[in-house]
């Protein structure tokens, strides 16, 4: 089992808690769950979580309250690769902290976005060329294709960071949530094929094996409403 320490997203969601003044309540919140993997207790999914032996680093930009909802698999990314950072998205007043991750010399920071939504196209990258001496950083805009698009647009601070499109031939398997077009992928699926296209072999195979298992585990809570079958 990994340390609740270990993952930004926890950590993020632990500090959003403290800050807010009020309760979120998201579908199914009334749920008994397992504080970490959100997950009903019955299903829980945190014993044998196996962190990769990864080079790459990744930053997920949370919309607001993502951190807190149960379908959301950007906490899934960071339980896989060590070197993982989480912040909540804002427009005007980005976190120090994330100003600093990005203008750090040791990483090479990429946002993750498909290019038909990029304004500049001469940001779009289609493959990670690695830098020597930096380790790749993976921006994930992680909330709704809406918010997504809405992030990458809004965020002065990403304007001059290359765009790594990334584009699936196959439907997606996140069944979460609905998309409005069917070729849209969850963010754990986009990390996925970051990974292995980054040449991430044991984080790509370790991240899709944690999601297959999260995935089973969720519908299954929410099927049966958290019980036993």
């Amino acid at each position: 089992m990994t340390n609740t320490s270990s993952n930004s997203v926890l950590v993020l969601r632990a500090q959003q808690i403290s800050e807010s003044r009020r309760e979120f309540n998201a579908r199914g919140g009334k749920m008994d769950r397992c504080e970490r993997c959100l997950i009903a207790k019955h299903y829980c999914i945190c014993d044998g979580v196996e962190p990769a032996d990864s080079k790459a680093a990744v930053c997920l930009l949370m919309y607001h309250n993502e951190s807190f909802k149960p379908s959301n698999t950007g906490r899934l990314i960071a339980e896989i690769i060590p070197d993982n950072h989480a912040f909540r998205w804002d427009r005007t007043d980005p976190d120090d902290k994330l100003l600093a991750l990005l203008n750090d010399p040791q990483y090479q920071p990429m946002v993750i976005f498909p290019a038909t939504d990029v304004e500049d196209t001469a940001r779009v990258i289609t493959d990670v060329q690695h830098q020597s001496n930096k380790r790749p950083l993976f921006i994930f805009l992680d909330g709704t294709w809406r918010e997504a698009k809405k992030m990458i647009r809004k965020s002065p601070y990403l304007d001059e960071l290359p765009v790594l499109s990334i584009t699936a031939e196959k439907l997606s398997d996140y069944r979460l949530r609905v998309a409005p077009h069917a070729h849209q992928l969850g963010t754990v699926e986009v990390a996925i094929l970051v990974l292995a296209l980054a040449g991430e072999v044991d984080a790509a195979t370790k991240l899709e094996q944690h999601f297959m298992k999260f995935r089973d585990a969720y519908l299954l809570g929410k099927r049966n409403k958290g019980r036993p079958e």
